[in-house]
C-alpha cells in the first residue's frame, strides 16, 4: 500500500506494474467498503493491464482523521461529483493518461461522473451498479436505515465472536470466504462517520438519482453494466434501466451482462465470471 495526498487527505492506493497495454484499469469501491475486494480480480487481470485500486476519502485506509490539512473541509463534500474530482486529481498525480474505470455499486456512479468530466477515461464498466429511478418511500427507508447503521457502530464490534460470519452472507447469493466477511466488518466499523453519512445522503436525493441517467445519456465513451442475477441491493431491472440511457443499449441491451448465482459482491462471489466479462469488453477496444 502507498499513499498520496489529495486535498490534504492521504489516499491509500495500490498500483500494479505497467504492461504492454496503454490502458490502466481503475477500480472504485462502494459504500462502507474498501479497495481490498478488488485484489482477486486484479490478480487475474494485472498480467495484461496495469491496475489501480484505491480507498475513497473517508473509507478503508483513506481516513479523514489522518489529514494533515483542513482545507478539504472547505472545498470538498461527499457527493458523487466530489468523489469524481478526487479521482481526477489522483489520476493526474499518478500521471495516468488513459483509463478504464471499473466501479462497484456507488463506485459505479462515481465512475460515470468521472467519465463525464475526464477526457482520459476511455470507458466505464459498472458492477452491481444501476439506478436512475426515484421511489420516495423506498429511498426514505433506505436513508433512515443507513443513518442508523452509521451511527450505531462501536469499534468493539470487530471483537464480537463470529460476527464476521454474518457479513459473509449479507447481500450475497452464495456465502463468501470468511476473510471477506472479516474485511466487510472492519470496513463497516472503521469508515469515517462524516464521509459515510455524507455519501449516503448526497447520493440518494431525488435530484441526484434523476441526474444519473442524464450523465449516462451524454457520455461519449462506451459504458457497460454487469449485474448479479440475485443482487438484493441493485436488482438487475435497475441495472438495465440505467444502462438503457446509453446508445450501446439499443443493440438488444448489448451493454448489459448478468451473472447467475451472484449477489451484490460480484468481484468476490464470482471473480472468474467477472474477470471474463471484463476481458471480453476490453478486448473490443484494444488497439
Amino acid at each position: 500500500m502507498q499513499t498520496i495526498d489529495i486535498l490534504g487527505v492521504p489516499h491509500a492506493y495500490e498500483l500494479t506494474a505497467p504492461t504492454a497495454s496503454n490502458d490502466v484499469l481503475v477500480f472504485i469501491h462502494g459504500w462502507l467498503l474498501s479497495r481490498h475486494y478488488w485484489q482477486p480480480l486484479i490478480e487475474q487481470l494485472s498480467p495484461r493491464y496495469q491496475c489501480l485500486s484505491y480507498d475513497l476519502r473517508g473509507f478503508g485506509d483513506s481516513q479523514l482523521a489522518q489529514a494533515t490539512e483542513v482545507k478539504y473541509r472547505a472545498c470538498t463534500g461527499y457527493s458523487l461529483i466530489d468523489y469524481a474530482k478526487d479521482l481526477a486529481l489522483l489520476l493526474k498525480q499518478l500521471q495516468l493518461e488513459t483509463a478504464w474505470l471499473v466501479g462497484h455499486s456507488i463506485g459505479g456512479s462515481i465512475a460515470l461522473w468521472a467519465a463525464d468530466q475526464l477526457p482520459q477515461v476511455k470507458g466505464v464498466i459498472c458492477l452491481n451498479s444501476g439506478g436512475g429511478i426515484y421511489l420516495k418511500e423506498e429511498f426514505d427507508r433506505f436513508r433512515a436505515a443507513g443513518q442508523q447503521l452509521v451511527k450505531l457502530r462501536p469499534r468493539w464490534l470487530c471483537q464480537v465472536p463470529l460476527l464476521d460470519l454474518l457479513f459473509t452472507r449479507a447481500s450475497v447469493a452464495r456465502t463468501i470466504e470468511r476473510r471477506w466477511g472479516r474485511q466487510r466488518l472492519i470496513d463497516f466499523v472503521t469508515a469515517d462517520a462524516e464521509a459515510a453519512l455524507g455519501m449516503l445522503l448526497d447520493s440518494t436525493t431525488e435530484a441526484e438519482v434523476h441526474c444519473l441517467p442524464q450523465v449516462v445519456a451524454r457520455l461519449q465513451q462506451p459504458v457497460y453494466f454487469i449485474a448479479g442475477a440475485q443482487d438484493p441491493i441493485m436488482e438487475p431491472q435497475y441495472v438495465r434501466h440505467l444502462a438503457s440511457f446509453h446508445p450501446l443499449f439499443e443493440a438488444c441491451g448489448a451493454n448489459v451482462a448478468e451473472i447467475s448465482d451472484c449477489g451484490h459482491m460480484a468481484m468476490v462471489e464470482q471473480t472468474a465470471a467477472v474477470a471474463a466479462q471484463l476481458q471480453t469488453i476490453l478486448a473490443r477496444y484494444d488497439a
